[in-house]
């Protein structure tokens, strides 16, 4: 069984990074339906990822739910993970500048990596942490660069709402293992949970706003990918994944992110961008590299069960 899933865990690892690379894409798309509130944009992408679960499953006829078939403590794991995470990073943008509350809720790879060791069992290697720390490194130049100075008291409420965003999604990350004989189908049912919670929330404190066609056009995209599909992939490496490497290959997130608005016009591509891809690059490296002369090391946890 233990050798099983070690076998599995490069793999899982790799499905991971298409969720990293998916949300990489989050503030292009973004950008593309700007004027909706975020609550409403939330309900109608998770709509899309719930929607696009139904089809797949109802393929099946009812027997293809059985899936969704599990106790409480999973489906409020993955709300807890999801939807509150979403919330808090909402109201942390609102009461805070953008570039700070984004580099705090960028802690979340960091504290996935500590706690993969303290909390999941796996052993943590001095080249995982170093990676980490080079991509916080390398996400707080880019965050830097983003930033506007603004006069004011200090928005505690805000870094503090960012701050448990990164450890409700570190948590869950790493929480998650815990559930890994459940199938990443139960994504979908928790998707439609957080849409519904998200019209809940955008029906108490936001103004609807119509999209047009090229939004509707980014929002289906958003549900098919950054909200759909890379929560799927994220279930299933969180499960069977190193969660460590996982961790320190997220900082590639906001790299490839800056890249994309740059590509399309939406950023500047100065040369102050060069360190930090430098170091954002060399942390996933080092942190996915093997010690010369040791096989990789195996997970001490074999059963949540």
């Amino acid at each position: 069984m233990t050798q099983s899933r070690v076998r599995n865990a490069g793999p899982a690892t790799a499905v991971g990074v298409i969720a990293i690379f998916l949300w990489s894409c989050l503030a292009l798309l973004t950008t593309l339906t700007e004027g909706i509130p975020p609550f409403e944009l939330l309900t109608l992408s998770f709509g899309v990822a719930f929607a696009a679960s139904l089809i797949i499953l109802g393929r099946h006829g009812v027997a293809g739910f059985n899936s969704w078939r599990q106790p409480w403590a999973v489906w409020a794991t993955g709300f807890v993970g999801i939807f509150v995470y979403h919330a808090l990073y909402f109201f942390a943008l609102k009461v805070a500048p953008a570039a700070e509350a984004s580099l705090i809720n960028y802690l979340w790879p960091l504290l996935l990596v500590l706690l993969s060791a303290f909390a999941a069992g796996e052993k943590l290697h001095k080249r995982q942490v170093l990676g980490a720390l080079l991509g916080l490194a390398g996400t707080a130049f880019i965050m830097q660069q983003r930033a506007t100075h603004t006069a004011g008291a200090m928005p505690m409420a805000g870094y503090l709402a960012a701050f448990g965003c990164a450890l409700i999604w570190a948590g869950y990350s790493v929480f998650n293992r815990r559930f890994s004989e459940v199938p990443s189908s139960i994504i979908g049912g928790i998707c439609g949970m957080s849409a519904a919670a998200g019209l809940v929330c955008h029906l108490a404190f936001e103004t609807t706003v119509r999209p047009d066609s090229a939004q509707w056009v980014a929002i289906i995209v958003l549900g098919l990918g950054p909200a759909g599909l890379a929560f799927f992939a994220w279930d299933h490496a969180t499960k069977h994944g190193h969660l460590a490497t996982l961790g320190a290959l997220s900082y590639l997130a906001p790299l490839m992110s800056t890249l994309l608005l740059i590509v399309v016009g939406h950023g500047y591509a100065g040369p102050i961008l060069i360190i930090p891809a430098l170091l954002i690059i060399a942390g996933a490296v080092i942190a996915t590299s093997q010690a010369p002369g040791k096989a990789p090391a195996t997970r001490s946890i074999t059963s949540h069960e």
